[in-house]
């Protein structure tokens, strides 16, 4: 039997950090600088801290209650002139100030006055320290570094014609940047709106939500909930984001004690890692966050590439980094004002298990083939709740779950004896009642019902209103004026929200941050593999091969020769029978071209097949390092696991089914980096194909422990060699029996054209 590899490299039973041979206790990494200058990185105790990547673990929580909430407001361009522009925004700011309880001055060097307020000409003849200053202004450059002298701690600019213009607005952009770096301020916009400064209703209690919009109108629906009742906090339209950006606003919502569920709507995210710390820190704090992430197509990422003038990264990756961290991405603002309102105000569920209650069969069914086809559990109700339920519902109608009534219960005193019986069984954690259309008095009835039993329970209860009309008083009056009751007006919505309310609360219980474990020191590994790397070159598969080694990858057991006779040789020690293949550094696909030979039985066969091999090479004018004569390795499930580059997010870690379909499949996981053993199962169990994994027609259960160590492996070398190694493939990763590892047939490695840095400084 082949050796394993397990034990070269510690495989945890938890979202562990990868420990490689070697490594040492971890300490101060220096390398890179840190996301947009702000102190990213910073640990506890203010000491930067980085993982191995020179990527920061930790990132501050920026104070913006000042913002939110300032003393004091200067108004830079301030107008009380009939018809202009800033002259509306001028009133609205001046309203706001008054609800939030600031000071307004205005600034303007052509006005004494501005609607009955002393008017400044500049920002130094201010009489105080402004929290906050508006920038109604067509360049706000020239500002900035009044207000740095001035030290102003915040700034909006709402001057559109930076980045999301194209290549000239994006170097006025970066100039502003830099200016507003220099200055110490933080800044929201450019090409933001009023939307932070909008009026909030005060007389509503409970959670809130906390909204982030990189486009001020779709963030409208999410703000209209607090006329069906839903509190709202906070409302940050970042813009073009040329500081604070969405990750800051996340971070900060976290720890807001009102904050109940976080809802987003991201156009492009301006650095992937500051973006995964602010949602790991949603993710410890067990608040919520939903969000629509535009870009799944060519045409949406283009789209949203031009209105904000940042990458949108690769779809995939966006989505994987998202579910990594507890993200909820939902497509549309629907379902996200649903399913974030739901989130914000649904206490901790006591069970898993869904019921699905109507008045009528088809409806029951129609609503339980949904929830079941996205995932929700209906179990079914036991015999004696059947039965208890059957005191008030007629015996030929079935209540196993669905439960379907016949109409006439809900109308009197039976209908809440139903309810409260569903409620009371222990596998029920939430109660839907789908109702296609209103029938009063009946429904009116249904729906009191159901609020007064939400009150006098800690279970979800929802509502799905089917009516287009949406006037009636069950909806506006009885369930609409619940905070206990969740009210949907679809089926499609209802479903979506309860399933991330359960994965949430899911996710969160188990949640441990993947970096806290993150490695901090490179490993012995990343030393070797440092040797190997070639600037700008495709790596053979021999030295592909020999990089997978330092990282205590299985490959067969294999030698390179030079010559016909050291075939022989060679073959005689490998074992037959052998395989032979062509090495060199430009062959990626080395099968369609005839360069590979399998189950050569003896030494006649691996003389001719290396004279063939050699012979088609300089006939396709192929250079070689040599031919490979390698052991023949036993079936098994064939994978693929790779490293690729992501322009947000850095390098990722693919796992997928491999072999010489693997383009045509496309059925792959990706994880981004770091993670740990949990995370590397769940990407296997997001594969199409992973029962083949489990065995299927009578072959044996593949090494998935083995397996989930190579993932590990190569996650560590992307850590380690990231700056270095462009694209590594091992295909096919062949993963045989249980119990008998996983080894490496064949590998491709592609190196950077220039080496970043040497790992070797990136140590303390």
């Amino acid at each position: 039997m082949l050796g394993s590899t397990h034990g070269t490299l510690t495989t945890h039973s938890r979202p562990a950090r990868v420990v490689a041979c070697g490594e040492q206790p971890p300490h101060t990494v220096h390398g890179r600088s840190a996301p947009h200058g702000r102190g990213g990185g910073q640990g506890a105790d203010g000491v930067v801290d980085r993982d191995v990547s020179g990527r920061p673990l930790h990132a501050p929580v920026p104070d913006l209650d000042r913002f939110f909430r300032p003393g004091s407001v200067a108004v830079i361009g301030a107008s009380d002139s009939e018809g202009r522009p800033n002259t509306g925004i001028t009133r609205q700011l001046i309203a706001w100030a008054e609800r939030v309880g600031a000071r307004l001055h205005p600034v303007n060097p052509g006005r004494t006055q501005v609607f009955g307020r002393p008017c400044h000409a500049t920002v130094a003849d201010l009489p105080e320290t402004v929290d906050l200053a508006v920038l109604l202004v067509g360049d706000p450059l020239p500002v900035i570094e009044q207000l740095a002298e001035a030290k102003v701690k915040f700034a909006v600019a709402f001057a559109s014609g930076f980045a999301e213009t194209g290549e000239h607005g994006a170097a006025a952009q970066a100039r502003l940047a830099e200016a507003v770096e220099r200055s110490g301020l933080r800044l929201l916009g450019p090409n933001t709106n009023l939307n932070a400064f909008e009026k909030f209703r005060a007389d509503l209690d409970g959670p809130a939500i906390a909204l982030i919009t990189q486009s001020g109108h779709q963030g409208r629906p999410v703000f209209a909930l607090q006329e069906l009742g839903i509190r709202l906090s906070h409302w940050a339209p970042t813009g073009n984001e040329a500081d604070l950006e969405t990750a800051d606003f996340l971070s900060y919502f976290a720890t807001r004690p009102e904050v109940g569920a976080i809802a987003a709507y991201v156009e492009g995210l301006k650095d992937g890692r500051s973006f995964l710390l602010a949602a790991d820190r949603a993710a410890r704090n067990k608040v919520p966050v939903v969000a629509v992430k535009v870009g799944r197509t060519e045409t949406g990422a283009r789209m949203a590439a031009s209105h904000t003038g940042k990458l949108t990264g690769a779809d995939g990756v966006v989505d994987a980094a998202m579910r990594q961290f507890g993200v909820i991405r939902v497509n549309g603002l629907d379902e996200l004002q649903d399913t974030a309102a739901l989130l914000a105000r649904a206490k901790k569920p006591t069970a898993e298990g869904i019921a699905v209650y109507s008045i009528s069969g088809g409806t029951g069914a129609h609503f339980s083939d949904l929830a079941t086809a996205a995932g929700l559990r209906l179990p079914t109700l036991g015999d004696a709740k059947q039965a208890e339920l059957h005191q008030w519902i007629p015996d030929y109608l079935s209540v196993a779950n669905p439960i379907d009534n016949g109409g006439h219960p809900v109308g009197d005193w039976r209908g809440r004896k139903i309810i409260d019986a569903i409620l009371a069984d222990p596998s029920i954690g939430v109660l839907i009642c789908p109702i296609t259309g209103p029938f009063p008095p009946m429904s009116d009835k249904l729906a009191q019902d159901l609020v007064d039993a939400a009150e006098r329970t800690d279970k979800l209860v929802c509502v799905v209103w089917g009516s287009p009309v949406g006037t009636e008083d069950a909806y506006r009056g009885t369930l609409l004026g619940s905070s206990r009751v969740a009210t949907f007006r679809t089926f499609g919505n209802c479903i979506t929200a309860v399933r991330a309310y359960l994965d949430h609360h899911r996710f969160v219980a188990d949640y441990r941050s993947p970096f806290d474990d993150a490695p901090r020191v490179l490993s012995p590994s990343a030393r070797k593999a440092q040797a190997l790397m070639r600037p700008g070159q495709q790596l053979s598969e021999h030295a592909a091969k020999q990089l997978l080694r330092a990282y205590g990858i299985r490959v067969p057991r294999e030698q390179l020769v030079t010559s016909a006779a050291a075939a022989v040789r060679a073959a005689s020690l490998v074992g037959y029978p052998v395989v032979v293949k062509a090495s060199g550094p430009q062959l990626a696909h080395k099968t369609e071209l005839g360069l590979v030979k399998v189950g050569l039985t003896s030494a006649s066969q691996v003389r001719d097949a290396y004279r063939e091999l050699t012979d088609i090479a300089r006939y396709e004018d192929v250079p070689l390092d040599g031919v490979l004569v390698c052991q023949m390795i036993e079936r098994g499930v064939e994978m693929v696991v790779g490293i690729t580059h992501d322009s947000l997010f850095g390098p990722t870690v693919t796992v997928g089914l491999g072999g010489v379909l693997v383009e045509v499949l496309q059925d792959v996981a990706v994880g981004v980096p770091p993670f740990g053993e949990d995370q590397a199962r769940a990407m296997l169990g997001e594969l199409r194909g992973r029962a083949l994994l489990d065995g299927v027609r009578g072959a044996p259960p593949a090494d998935i422990d083995a397996l989930v160590e190579v993932v590990l492996r190569v996650q560590r070398m992307a850590l380690e060699m990231g700056e270095e190694l462009a694209e590594l493939d091992i295909n096919p990763l062949v993963v045989l029996p249980r119990g008998q590892g996983a080894v490496a047939l064949d590998a491709l490695a592609v190196c950077h054209g220039e080496r970043i840095h040497d790992p070797a400084h990136r140590t303390a």
